[in-house]
């Protein structure tokens, strides 16, 4: 029986264990910061020193990667806590990769967090700008790869956002860098958990003009075949 199983696992084409699973956690500035996250059950903000704790009990559990989403002591209108290289996710990063190794660190990479209107991108006369959102965005990549993060995660859905990240990332000699981009992200009311969670909802307007609408299933393909063809993983 062991060896069929055995075979039956070098054959398989999908495989799911505790192994494949990615942790969402959330950081602040501070120290000793354990706070359960209301919107999110079992979730808590951790500041950079105990989320190397969690992230050891993880590990002892078997799970294979985390995910971090940082919340900075202050916002503003260019995102600047999100690629400073002393902000809270670079620094959690150096602190995990030289305490845990083996545990593979992604990223998230948007600006949404550390902006004080909330959008995910760079706003200029009400509007989102696109093309100058894409700068910023690529020099959180590179900064996030210079901690030692594992993977950057673009989750911002900015028109062009891959492969911006992508040419920076290899312009800084990040080629092996993979960027695990969501695709296909919708405008959604399911995301209000989350905003409350990385305390990033918009102080104006919505997200529409940049997320997707969750009626429209082949303009998600679309999406999804652009982040491939720009050189997501």
């Amino acid at each position: 029986m062991r060896r069929t199983e055995g075979l039956r696992r070098l054959v398989r084409e999908t495989e799911l264990g505790v192994e494949h699973l990615v942790m969402p956690l959330f950081v602040r500035q501070g120290r000793g910061i354990r706070e359960a996250i209301p919107s999110l059950e079992g979730q808590y903000h951790f500041s950079p020193d105990t989320i190397v704790e969690e992230a050891g009990e993880l590990v002892t559990l078997g799970i294979g990667a985390v995910c971090l989403f940082g919340i900075p002591d202050r916002k503003d209108e260019e995102a600047s806590g999100a690629w400073d290289e002393n902000g809270v996710v670079q620094q959690s990063v150096r602190k995990i990769k030289r305490e845990l190794p083996e545990l593979v660190v992604m990223v998230d990479t948007c600006l949404c967090e550390y902006m004080s209107h909330g959008h995910c991108g760079v706003v200029r006369g009400g509007e989102v700008d696109n093309d100058l959102s894409l700068k910023v965005l690529a020099k959180v990549a590179v900064s996030q790869a210079r901690a030692g993060a594992d993977a950057v995660s673009p989750s911002d859905m900015m028109d062009g956002r891959v492969g911006a990240i992508r040419q920076a990332l290899d312009a800084e000699g990040f080629t092996h860098i993979p960027i695990v981009s969501y695709a296909t992200k919708y405008a959604s009311s399911f995301y209000a958990p989350f905003r409350e969670a990385a305390q990033s909802a918009p102080q104006f307007g919505d997200r529409r003009g940049y997320q997707m609408d969750p009626a429209n299933g082949d303009e998600a393909m679309r999406e999804i075949r652009q982040d491939l063809e720009e050189g997501a993983d």
